[in-house]
This record gives structure tokens, C-alpha cells and sequence, in this order.
């Protein structure tokens, strides 16, 4: 007997037993108006001890059956939590057409499976042999490399230390101290290059590349270092006083 026959058993008896109990007590109304009470009372007691004793029986007698399957079902791997349900499905459906075993001849049920198929991701295309790669920026478009420095081209323009501090924008106020610290540095030459940090121009602007123009035109490498000496030092006499001390600026 296996364990859905058994429970189909338990259900069909339970019910067997409620339906005759209903009937007794059906049959006892129907007397009690000819029979004495204490008749009916005995009638409905023992009716009532009988279908607990019939369901006891029958609980005894499946018992033994029903604790070895669920043993050997937890011993079992084949029998998966799937087929557990089908037989509570099964055993649901019997009781509600009827609770007999013939009832579930008409249950029948259905059930799919599907595995998701996973998608597979694209690999990307190498690069053909002997093609260099081209960087890309982080929006995926093609970013250019940077372009080599080139160093500016010697200045040739001629002219006059007034004419370039003037047209450099340096207050002539400041023109002794300027004249102080560029004599220094560069003996006022725009060609003037330091071989060993590369340092150029009037003021010795390092990075030359820092230069807006060309590091060595007087006048780009003055108003630059204008800036330099008023955002660093506060004002041209701040710095020649910090070159007069250091020699160096």
C-alpha cells in the first residue's frame, strides 16, 4: 500500500464514519417522538463510540504502513519535495469529489519545467596583426593622443626692455625691480635657456611650456612673469626683495 493509498483510505473512513453519524442522529429524531429518550441517547452513543472505534481501527491497521513509507521516503533521494506535492494534489482532490479511492481514476494533473537558456555574451574581434590599437575615451569615441612638445622658435624681433615691460602691462613703478631680477636671470636676452632645468626667456619661466605664446618672446614671457611674481609674491617688490635674499625666485 503506498502512502497516497493510505490517506485516501484515512479520508474515505472519517467520512464514512461523519455520514453515519448524521444518519443516526437523523434516524434517532425521527423516533424520538414515539421512543423514550433515554433510547435515542443510548442509540447516539453508541454510534458515536462506534465510528470513533472504526476510525481508530483503521488509524491502528495504516499506521505501521504509512510511518514505514514516510521512513523510507526520507531515506529515499528519488522521491523529490515534486512528488510530495502531486500526492497532497491528488488526495485534495479525492476528498472533495467524494473521498473514495475510485475518485482518483479521474484526477489528472500537468506540470512544465523550463530551464532558462542563457545568452551568450559577444567576444570581442581581435585586432588584425601588425594594427596598433587606438585608445578610446570613456564615451567609446576615438581620443587623440597628445601632441609632442615642440620648443618655441628663438625670438628675432628686436626691441627695447621699456618697450617690452610697457607692452607687457607692468606698471612702470615696477620697472627698477623687473630690471633688477631680469638683469639676473637672463641679462635680459629672449633667447636666454637653462641647459640643465630648461628654464627660458627674460624671466626664466620654468616649464617653458607654461608660457602662453612663445617662452621666448619678451613680451608672452614678461606679462607672464608678471603674473607670477603679484599671484606668488604679492607684487614686484615682494619678489626682487625675496630674489635679494635667496637669489633665486
Amino acid at each position: 500500500m503506498t502512502r497516497r493509498q493510505a490517506r485516501a483510505i484515512e479520508r474515505s473512513a472519517v467520512a464514512e464514519a461523519r455520514r453515519s453519524h448524521r444518519a443516526v442522529a437523523v434516524a434517532d429524531r425521527r423516533r424520538s417522538h414515539s421512543a423514550p429518550s433515554g433510547w435515542s441517547a443510548k442509540r447516539m452513543t453508541a454510534a458515536v463510540f462506534g465510528g470513533i472505534a472504526a476510525v481508530g481501527f483503521l488509524a491502528a491497521s495504516i499506521a505501521p504502513v504509512v510511518g514505514t513509507q514516510i521512513a523510507q521516503a526520507s531515506q529515499d533521494p528519488s522521491l523529490s519535495a515534486y512528488a510530495s506535492a502531486a500526492d497532497e494534489a491528488q488526495l485534495f482532490a479525492a476528498s472533495e469529489k467524494g473521498g473514495t479511492l475510485a475518485a482518483l481514476s479521474t484526477v489528472s494533473y500537468e506540470a512544465e519545467l523550463r530551464t532558462p537558456t542563457p545568452t551568450p555574451t559577444p567576444e570581442p574581434e581581435p585586432a588584425p596583426a601588425g594594427v596598433p590599437e587606438t585608445p578610446t575615451d570613456d564615451g567609446g569615441g576615438e581620443q587623440a593622443l597628445p601632441a609632442p612638445y615642440q620648443p618655441p622658435a628663438p625670438y628675432a624681433g628686436g626691441g627695447e626692455p621699456a618697450d617690452w615691460m610697457a607692452a607687457a602691462g607692468i606698471a612702470e613703478s615696477d620697472w627698477g625691480y623687473v630690471d633688477y631680477i631680469v638683469s639676473h636671470e637672463s641679462g635680459w636676452n629672449p633667447n636666454a635657456t637653462n641647459p640643465s632645468s630648461g628654464a627660458c626667456g627674460l624671466v626664466q619661466a620654468l616649464p617653458c611650456s607654461k608660457v602662453p605664446g612663445n617662452g621666448y618672446d619678451p613680451v608672452d614671457n614678461l606679462r607672464w612673469g608678471s603674473g607670477y611674481a603679484i599671484g606668488r609674491y604679492g607684487s614686484w617688490a615682494n619678489a626682487y626683495a625675496f630674489w635679494t635674499s635667496n637669489h633665486w625666485w
